[in-house]
Parts: C-alpha cells; sequence; structure tokens
C-alpha cells in the first residue's frame, strides 16, 4: 500500500494566482479559520515583510494540510525569475507539479518554464486554470491554448458549469456530475451534454494510450468503467503521458476540493516514483528506495533563520526522524543530534515527536547542517543529489551610506547566504569593491531591503567598475634619477631603463649593464620599484601588463647610494617613460552563449551590435531553440541580463565568460580616461 502523503509543488508564471490557491486550500480544509489575501498581507505563505511590501511570493514555503484522511504538503513557489532557486528546492522534494494558469491571459513565459522543470525531472504534472470567476475569463480558450502548446497530453478532468453568461459551478469531466462552488451535488445543464461528452471522449482518449488493453477496447467502441478510467489516469500522470486540467476560483474556492480530490487520487505518493539517486561513502552510484521500514535517509532541501535561530526543512527519504536522534551529515561526516521537530504553516511552528517517511518537517539548530545536505542513519551514509542552482547573471557593487559599515553588510550577506544559495559575493581587490551577483535586479534589491531591515544597514549601490589593463605599443629609453641631500648621508639613485612591449602578462624585466655603473647589488631593488609601479598604469590608473624592462645603464653614488634610491629612481624612470611609449587601454573581452527561441534571433544580433559585439556562430538545438555565440567587450554587459530578458519576455538565457583582453577603440578610452580622473578626485575630497 502506497504512502497516504501527497508533495506537491505549486507552479506558474507571477501574478497567475498559486498563493491564492494555497490560501484557498488552507481555509476550505480548516487549516485557517479566514481567508488571506495578498492585498491585504495576510496570507500564510507569503508572511516575510519583503513578500508583503512587493506583494510577491519570495520563498518557497511548505503548507501542510489534512483533507479526506491524507497528507499534502502543497509547496507555494515563486513566479518570478528573479528567485528561480526558490522554486528548484521546493521541486527538489515535490513529487508532483500543479502548474497555474490565469483563465484571462493563458500561459506565459512561467508557464513554460514549469513545464519544462517538470518534464525534464519527469515529474507529475497538472494543469489548474485560475481566475474564473474574473472578467474576460475565458476557459475554453486558455484549454485549447494549453492542448496546442503543450500537446495532446492535456486533458480535461474538470471544467467551468456555465448557466448562460455566469459561472455557477464546476463539471466533473471523468464521472459527469456537476458541482456547486461549496462542494455540493447540481444538475448539469442540459445546454452543457454536448461539450462535457466532447471533452470526456478526449479524456478517453488518452487513457486508452496507457496500455494495449485500453486501446483495444477504446477503438472497439467500448466504454471504460469508472475503474478503468481511475486505474488509466494514474498510469497515465505517473508516467507523464497524462497531464489534467483543473480550474476554479481561489477567492470563492470554487474547484479548489476537486483539485484537492484529484490530486489525492492520482498524483504519486512519495514511493510511487523513481528511487533517489546518490552516492554511498565510497563514492559509488547507489538509489534509495523511498521505504517506510528503511535506514534513515533525509534531504535538506531549505534553510531559513529568524530571531530564534536556524530552520532546516527537510523530506524524509527512506525510514523516519524522530527528535532523540543522532543523524550523519553525508558531506561533513559529522553526527547531528536531532532535537525539536516542527511541522511549520508559514509563521506557525508546531512541535512534533516524528516526521515519517516520505515526509517533510523542519529541524531547529543544525550545527553544521546546509540546504543540499542529506542526513543519514549511523553505518549506511549516502549522500543523495542536490540542488542545481541558476548561475548569477546579474551584478552591483555594494557600499554603506555610512563609512564603517562595510563588516555589518558582510556579516548580513554571510547570513542570508545560508538560506540563498542564488548570490555570490566578491571582495574585488583591484577595484576596491564589493561586488554581489544575483538573479536579477529584484533579487539584489530585496538583498538591499533586508540589509537595512534585518541587519540595520542602509547600502548605496552602483555599477561595477570594470577590471581595465593598460600597456604601452613602443619602445623607449628613459632616465630615472633620485638624488636628495639632507643631513648625514643623502640619497642617489640613477638609472637608464629601456621599456617596451612584453611577451608576457607579469613585467619582464632584464638588466644589460656593462661596466658595473649599477651595481648588481641594486638590480633587484630597481625591479622592486617597478614592480610597484605596474600596479598603476599612466592612463587611468588600472594595472599594467605585458610589459618588459631592462636596466642598461646609470650611476650610483659609494656612500649615499641604497636600495631605496635605487628604487625610487626606477619609479622616476616608469613615471616619466610610460606616457612617451603609447600607452593604451585594454578592455576584458568575454565570451557570450545567448540561449533564446529562433523568432527572437533578429533582435539578439541586432542588440549584440549595439553593444560592440561581434557575432561567432549560431547554432540550432532542438524545439526552436538557438544559441548564439559572440564576443562581447565586458563593459557592455552589465544590464544584459535584464535587457535579455525584457527583450525575450523572460525565455532567453545566457553565459558569460572572459577570455582576453583586447585594445579599447579610442572614444571609448577617453571616457573610461575622465571618470578614473573624476572617481580620483572624488576620493581625495
Amino acid at each position: 500500500m502506497s504512502l497516504n502523503i501527497r508533495n506537491v509543488c505549486l507552479l506558474g508564471h507571477g501574478s497567475d494566482g498559486k498563493t491564492s490557491l494555497a490560501e484557498s486550500m488552507l481555509f476550505l480544509t480548516k487549516g485557517t479559520d479566514r481567508l488571506g489575501k495578498i492585498a491585504d498581507g495576510n496570507t500564510v505563505c507569503d508572511f516575510d515583510p519583503e513578500e508583503i511590501k512587493r506583494q510577491i511570493s519570495i520563498s518557497a514555503t511548505p503548507i501542510p494540510l489534512e483533507y479526506n484522511g491524507s497528507k499534502l504538503n502543497m509547496i507555494d513557489t515563486p513566479g518570478y525569475f528573479d528567485f528561480a532557486g526558490e522554486l528548484l528546492q521546493g521541486l527538489r522534494v515535490a513529487d508532483a507539479g500543479v502548474i497555474v494558469v490565469t483563465a484571462k491571459s493563458g500561459a506565459g513565459v512561467g508557464t513554460e518554464k514549469a513545464w519544462k522543470y517538470l518534464t525534464s525531472q519527469k515529474k507529475a504534472r497538472v494543469f489548474y486554470v485560475s481566475k474564473l470567476d474574473e472578467e474576460n475569463a475565458n476557459f475554453n480558450q486558455t484549454f485549447a491554448n494549453l492542448r496546442s502548446q503543450f500537446g495532446l497530453s492535456v486533458c480535461p478532468f474538470v471544467i467551468p458549469c456555465v448557466d448562460g453568461d455566469k459561472t455557477v459551478g464546476i463539471v466533473d469531466i471523468v464521472s459527469k456530475k456537476a458541482f456547486k462552488p461549496d462542494g455540493g451535488a447540481m444538475e448539469l445543464p442540459s445546454s452543457m451534454q454536448g461539450e462535457v461528452d466532447e471533452y470526456f471522449n478526449i479524456l478517453c482518449e488518452s487513457v486508452a494510450e496507457t496500455s494495449e488493453e485500453f486501446m483495444e477496447k477504446f477503438f472497439g467502441g467500448e466504454e471504460f468503467t469508472q475503474e478503468e478510467m481511475q486505474q488509466g489516469i494514474r498510469a497515465g500522470i505517473r508516467a507523464a503521458v497524462l497531464t489534467p486540467v483543473y480550474c476554479g476560483s481561489a477567492t470563492t474556492g470554487l474547484g479548489t476540493l476537486a483539485l484537492l480530490d484529484g490530486l489525492i487520487k492520482f498524483a504519486p505518493a512519495p514511493d510511487e516514483g523513481q528511487p533517489e539517486a546518490g552516492k554511498d561513502a565510497s563514492g559509488a552510484d547507489v538509489t534509495v528506495a523511498v521505504d517506510p521500514n528503511g535506514p534513515t535517509c533525509a534531504l535538506v532541501f531549505k534553510t531559513t533563520s529568524d530571531q530564534y535561530g536556524k530552520f532546516s526543512f527537510f523530506k524524509v527519504v527512506s525510514g523516519k526522524v524522530t527528535s532523540d536522534m543522532t543523524l550523519v551529515n553525508a558531506r561533513t561526516g559529522q553526527n547531528e543530534k536531532i532535537g525539536h521537530l516542527y511541522t511549520v504553516k508559514g509563521k506557525k511552528n508546531t512541535e512534533i515527536k516524528e516526521v515519517a517517511c516520505g515526509d517533510i518537517g523542519a529541524v531547529s539548530k543544525l550545527t553544521d547542517t546546509k540546504t543540499g545536505d542529506t542526513l543519514c542513519a549511523s553505518g549506511k551514509v549516502i549522500s543523495l543529489a542536490g540542488i542545481a542552482y541558476p548561475a548569477t547573471s546579474y551584478s552591483l557593487a555594494f557600499s554603506p551610506k555610512i563609512k564603517g559599515g562595510e563588516e555589518k553588510i558582510a556579516s548580513g550577506l554571510t547570513r542570508m547566504s545560508e538560506e540563498d544559495y542564488t548570490f555570490t559575493v566578491k571582495l574585488d581587490a583591484e577595484t576596491h569593491q564589493m561586488v554581489v551577483s544575483g538573479l536579477g535586479d529584484i533579487h539584489l534589491d530585496v538583498l538591499c531591503s533586508r540589509l537595512k531591515n534585518k541587519f540595520g544597514v542602509e547600502v548605496e549601490i552602483e555599477e561595477p567598475r570594470v577590471p581595465y589593463r593598460e600597456k604601452i605599443r613602443k619602445k623607449v629609453k628613459v632616465e630615472g634619477k633620485h638624488k636628495k641631500q639632507s643631513g648625514g648621508h643623502g640619497q642617489y639613485g640613477h638609472v637608464w631603463i629601456e621599456f617596451e612591449p612584453g611577451e608576457t602578462e607579469d613585467l619582464t624585466f632584464e638588466e644589460k649593464i656593462y661596466g658595473g655603473s649599477v651595481p648588481k647589488n641594486f638590480h633587484p631593488a630597481v625591479e622592486k620599484g617597478l614592480r610597484d609601479r605596474i600596479h598603476k598604469g599612466v592612463l587611468a590608473g588600472y594595472p599594467v601588463v605585458n610589459l618588459k624592462a631592462t636596466l642598461v645603464d646609470g650611476s650610483y653614488h659609494d656612500v649615499d647610494s641604497s636600495e631605496m634610491a635605487f628604487k625610487t629612481a626606477a619609479g622616476v624612470a616608469y613615471k616619466n617613460g610610460l606616457p612617451l611609449a603609447n600607452p593604451v587601454l585594454l578592455e576584458p573581452i568575454g565570451e557570450l552563449k545567448v540561449f533564446i527561441p529562433d523568432s527572437y534571433m533578429g533582435d539578439i544580433i541586432g542588440d549584440l551590435n549595439k553593444r560592440r559585439g561581434r557575432v561567432m556562430g549560431m547554432n540550432p538545438g532542438e524545439d526552436g531553440q538557438q544559441t548564439v555565440e559572440a564576443e562581447v567587450p565586458m563593459a557592455e554587459m552589465h544590464s544584459y541580463a535584464i535587457d535579455l530578458r525584457s527583450m525575450t519576455q523572460g525565455r532567453g538565457s545566457f553565459a558569460f565568460s572572459f577570455i582576453r583582453y583586447d585594445e579599447t577603440p579610442p572614444n571609448i578610452q577617453q571616457k573610461v580616461i575622465e571618470d578614473a580622473k573624476t572617481l580620483a578626485e572624488e576620493d581625495e575630497d
């Protein structure tokens, strides 16, 4: 007998109604005593201050429900792409996904992405058409579009019951029965009989494809029994060859219970899916069956922290987790004492003694366990597959509004990185900036707000500075002399140095001294003087590369010459010589790969030309996708993540990596030099 638990992820485009549907489920199953509304900021799922302020979901929120003797863990996930990491966390522990799409606007980019996620992970898919009660809602058109876009596996299970222009209930296509918004039975309007029969035939055709026996029966003109229908539906959903379509309104509760009934009847239980893939202590590939009687194995899929401490959310894959256990962290090899266990419903934590196989729970105050870790029974250490997060694509430099707040920013970001694995922090030694990279502008804006509200530090943001380089293009011979007389010993160092373009990025230093004009013991000081200087070029203060310096002549004083004097003399030669050697600014060039649907090709190529990009090639992929390969200056890429999202409505993605430095065009070089001068003046102030 399968486990009486359903772990279901709510996915879809932003603002399509996922959180409202979760709220409706909670209210109708008596999980809450009032129906929360996003506009009022009182929903169970979106309780974070940032979510309430922005009226969007930012975190994946597991919501436990009890309905008709079954346990459902509904995981509400964000629809905005800046928070895709949270979606992937929820999807990692779900056994099925409900893709929410509105009856007004139909499938959006978030719908397409949700479909791809579920398909690639071979998880059961269900559509829920929301907002039936709103003006211009059109279920039939939305259903037709879903079927056209996602294929014939998309089948109607519940449709609106319409009397005139008004939706008065829903019709269960499987049983051909109509129900009122409160779940009570009602008579099917005679005007809908033909439509219901048509949808029923579509469903029967999909059921027929689940087995040869059913196929023969269908083409033989025989009707399926209710038992056969349910058997075929379950098999089709679990094999991902049948995708049910439900519908309703979260505001009125229409269709919510029908969806819950369908999930309990047809969605796979945790032990009906594929075994979990992992590696044993020796690194060999293994699989872990979902088995209540097996050794304990649990995957931590989410971490949160509040004023009371850290919570680790986990799914029990095998065995069970109790509050008195000691488990082994497969990554660290360290023991973790399991203390207080909870079920978490929004802000409300309920302490429990045990989390059963297949179920989701939370544990507080683990010592060194992170998101993606596996907790196992001692002697049976297995590391389950973790969570693959998207690469960062948008960066900003963070600095405190009040000087001295750098440590607070770093501390706050470190704390937040325990919860959010989709941003990175880099202290750029060259530009002296703290560069934070994430998945988009909203993502980084949320980080700024949380730094202010949770950690008390206000942040200023700016575009990260580009790490330019400088080099020379011709050979020059220059003199450097340092002569200073004061009380006692003086200082004397004198060199002639030839500067020319070098073959390696680092400084190449040679000496061709004849007759001992500069004694050998001072040669290292000359090199040291040059190495200290090449970190700052003469054009805009950027590091100098590909420089060859040859010490060819000079003079010294028996008493006044010293290493410091020759080091200073070399610096004088550098400062005087490089401006004469035709210096030029080098800009970093990156290799860009843009992954887009074919229809956006023209816009992408045109945009790359505006960014001084050079298109190197185009490679067609599957499903009308194209990969555009180009070389683009890094200076033109700062806003590319936002611009690409705008150009492709979020369908495009890209990868960008540094490959080399090239000479900067004169007009760009002049602007960079002016900007560097302005920045230096500001620093002096």
